[in-house]
C-alpha cells in the first residue's frame, strides 16, 4: 500500500531512469492529457511530496500524479517485458532510450506549470521525509481539532503528510490506544513523542522492500496489528481485531488489539 516511503522509493525510481535524459516517447492515457507530447524535452528530476509524485520536466512544467491505493510506477529496461498490469492500466508512458517508465492505475494524472505546483501540494502538512518536516507544526496541526480521533487525524495529509492505513493502525498500537480515541485525550506525554514516532516509522523503512514496524523481517511478524486479525497479538496473544475506520473521504479496515490498547472501539 503506497504511503510515504513507498512513493519516495518511486520516486526515487523514477529520478534515476528518468533525470537529466531526453524523452524519446510520451504518452499520458487520461482525457486531458491525451494530445499532449513531452517528446524532445528533458526530465530535470523526480519529487516525492508526501504521497504525491512531481516529475518536473524542461520547459517549466509539472506531471503530477498521485498512486492512492493500489497506484504504481514501474521502470523497464529496453527489451524487458512490461509486468505491472494489463495493458488497459496503463495511463502513462514516460521512456528514453535506456529506460521506459510506465504508470499503472494512476487515479491522479494532470500535468502542470512548475510554478503551480503549490495547485497540486501546497495543502499538505510537512512532509515526514521532506525538507520541510516540522514536528512542532505537525503536533500542531494534529491538535487544532482535539475532538478527532486520533486515526483520522493522522489520515489527514493537512495535518501532516505521508501517513497511511498501515503506518496509522501501526502507530496507534505503539502509543497504546485505539485509533477511535479523541486527539485530545491522548495523555500529554504521548502526544508530546507522536511525530518523532511517525518520523521515525518512515525514517526506519524508506530504504526497505519489506515494510516492518516491529523491527523484525519474518513473514507475519513485521506489523504488529495491521492485516493480522484474527490471530494474537505478539504481546499479549489477545485475537486482533479489525473495524472500520472513515479518513475524511471513506471507510477503511482499521486494526488494533482490545487488551493493549486503551480507548474507544466501534
Amino acid at each position: 500500500m503506497p504511503e510515504g516511503d513507498t512513493v519516495l522509493q518511486a520516486a526515487r525510481r523514477l529520478h534515476t531512469a528518468l533525470a537529466g535524459h531526453t524523452l524519446t516517447r510520451s504518452d499520458l492515457r487520461v482525457p486531458k492529457l491525451a494530445t499532449v507530447d513531452l517528446t524532445g524535452r528533458t526530465v530535470l528530476d523526480v519529487t516525492p511530496r508526501g504521497k504525491h509524485l512531481l516529475t518536473r520536466i524542461e520547459g517549466g512544467l509539472t506531471l503530477h500524479s498521485h498512486l492512492r491505493m493500489d497506484g504504481s510506477w514501474r521502470v523497464y529496461a529496453p527489451d524487458e517485458r512490461w509486468r505491472g498490469g494489463p495493458g488497459h492500466q496503463i495511463r502513462a508512458i514516460l521512456g528514453n532510450a535506456e529506460r521506459t517508465a510506465v504508470g499503472y492505475r494512476l487515479p491522479v494524472l494532470e500535468l502542470l506549470r512548475t510554478t503551480d505546483e503549490y495547485k497540486a501540494v501546497g495543502h499538505l502538512g510537512p512532509d515526514l521525509l521532506g525538507p520541510d518536516w516540522d514536528p512542532e507544526r505537525a503536533l500542531g496541526n494534529l491538535l487544532a481539532a482535539p475532538d478527532r480521533p486520533l486515526g483520522e487525524a493522522l489520515l489527514d495529509q493537512r495535518n501532516l503528510a505521508g501517513i497511511g492505513n498501515v503506518f496509522k493502525s501501526e502507530i496507534c498500537f505503539i502509543l497504546g490506544v485505539t485509533p477511535w480515541l479523541p486527539i485530545g485525550e491522548l495523555p500529554k506525554e504521548k502526544g508530546a513523542r507522536l511525530p518523532a514516532l511517525c518520523k521515525k516509522l518512515l525514517e526506519a523503512n524508506r530504504d526497505r522492500s519489506s515494510r516492518t514496524t516491529t523491527g523484525r523481517d519474518r513473514d507475519g511478524q513485521r506489523l504488529f496489528v495491521y492485516g493480522r486479525a484474527p490471530r494474537p497479538c505478539m504481546r499479549c496473544r489477545t485475537p486482533i481485531r479489525v473495524g472500520e475506520q472513515g479518513d475524511g473521504s471513506r471507510s477503511r479496515p482499521t486494526y488494533w488489539c482490545p487488551t493493549c490498547q486503551s480507548g474507544p472501539t466501534p
